[in-house]
This record gives C-alpha cells, sequence and structure tokens, in this order.
C-alpha cells in the first residue's frame, strides 16, 4: 500500500526595500488587492461528444454571468480562472454549475480550488512524479468532495505492476508506466469508488498552475 502524505503550504515571502523579507498573502486570498478571492474550476465531460459542447467563449459568458471576474480560459477541457466575491469554494461552485447548465443545456459537473489548494495539489503531483518516475502517464483526478477513508484506504491497498495510486485530500494520482487504454488499475472498482472527479495530466496543473497561481 502507498502511504498517504499530506502537503502544506509555507507562506510566501517577497523581499522588500531595505532588505527585509515582507510576507504576502497566499494566492486566492487577497492577490488581488483584497478585493476578491481568486478560484480555478474544472469542468468535467465537455467537448467529449456531440451532445456536450460547451464552447470556451459560452464558458467565459455563463462564468460571468455566475457573478465572475477576470475570467480567462485553457484550452478546450474546462479549466477557467476567475475571482468571485463569494468566499466559499461551495459556493462558487453551485453558482458555477447552475449558470453552466443555463448556458449548454445540460449539467456540467465542476470542481472549484483556491489558487492556494491548485498549487499545493500541483506541488504534491510533482513531488510523486519525480518519486516515481513513470514511463507512461500521470492523471490526476480532481474532486468536488475528498473521497471516504474507506474508498481511500481501498485504492491504496492496490497492487498493479507498473502502477501506483495515491489519494490526497480531493485528489489521487495515477502514475502510469503504460497507457490509460491497458490500466488494470484505472479500470478497478476501487479507483470508481473513489467517486466521480474531472481528471487531467499533470502537465495541464503545471501549466495552469504557473499561469494562475
Amino acid at each position: 500500500a502507498v502511504a498517504r502524505a499530506r502537503v502544506f503550504m509555507r507562506p510566501t515571502v517577497t523581499p522588500s526595500p531595505g532588505g527585509r523579507v515582507a510576507r504576502r498573502p497566499a494566492a486566492g486570498h487577497g492577490r488581488d488587492n483584497g478585493a476578491m478571492p481568486t478560484y480555478v474550476a474544472f469542468l468535467r465531460a465537455i467537448n467529449l461528444g456531440a451532445t456536450r459542447k460547451f464552447a470556451k467563449d459560452a464558458i467565459k459568458t455563463a462564468t460571468e454571468a455566475a457573478g465572475g471576474r477576470d475570467v480567462e480560459t485553457y484550452i478546450n477541457t474546462g479549466n477557467v480562472r476567475l475571482t468571485h466575491s463569494a468566499r466559499s469554494v461551495a459556493k462558487v461552485q453551485q453558482q458555477l454549475e447552475q449558470a453552466y447548465a443555463e448556458a449548454a443545456g445540460f449539467e456540467v459537473p465542476t470542481v472549484v480550488f483556491t489558487t492556494a489548494e491548485l498549487a499545493a495539489i500541483t506541488a504534491r503531483g510533482d513531488e510523486l512524479h519525480a518519486e516515481h518516475d513513470p514511463g507512461g502517464q500521470h492523471y490526476v483526478t480532481l474532486y468536488a468532495s475528498p473521497p471516504s477513508a474507506a474508498a481511500v484506504k481501498a485504492a491504496h491497498a492496490l497492487e498493479r505492476e507498473g502502477e501506483t495510486v495515491v489519494v490526497d485530500g480531493r485528489a489521487a494520482f495515477v502514475l502510469l508506466d503504460g497507457n490509460i487504454h491497458t490500466s488494470r488499475l484505472l479500470a478497478s472498482k476501487e479507483l470508481a469508488a473513489l467517486g466521480k472527479g474531472t481528471a487531467r495530466t499533470i502537465k495541464v496543473l503545471r501549466t495552469v498552475t504557473e499561469k494562475w497561481c
């Protein structure tokens, strides 16, 4: 079994004039001069077929209708950066899902993180990537709520040669020596029991973290 680990983010510090070190707020908490916190939303199961098309321009308009500001998108898989007056991830998720359903004409499950949370997830993914050095793909499944302790324990107990899963908070990291089409781990009932989430490659998470966090 793979031991579960937690990542704690250290405060960000920057040098100030005169040589002193001045603390600045973590990303997502006052990065816009205290006006509104910044969030990153990941939309699930869009642009995968003819009946679930949701263009980036439409996503941006719907995000603004939900109260989002300073909206940016990245590629067509549904990655959105926004600021919002709500101070709750759950509240932002609720408002986005309502606006997306109205705009798209179908339900769009959405997973939301503060930029600090996303930065921590990406840092954890990079740690695991360096540790396991997968020869194939590295996917991260993101969840709206943390999987249950029992589901996490069962997933960590899986033993598949060349395949590793580590669940940490609202993210499950799957590192493969092969590919997703031949993966026994990805097809397992234990992984499915973690819940419905939306997956991104570690490369995509690195990119959006560098852009927005």
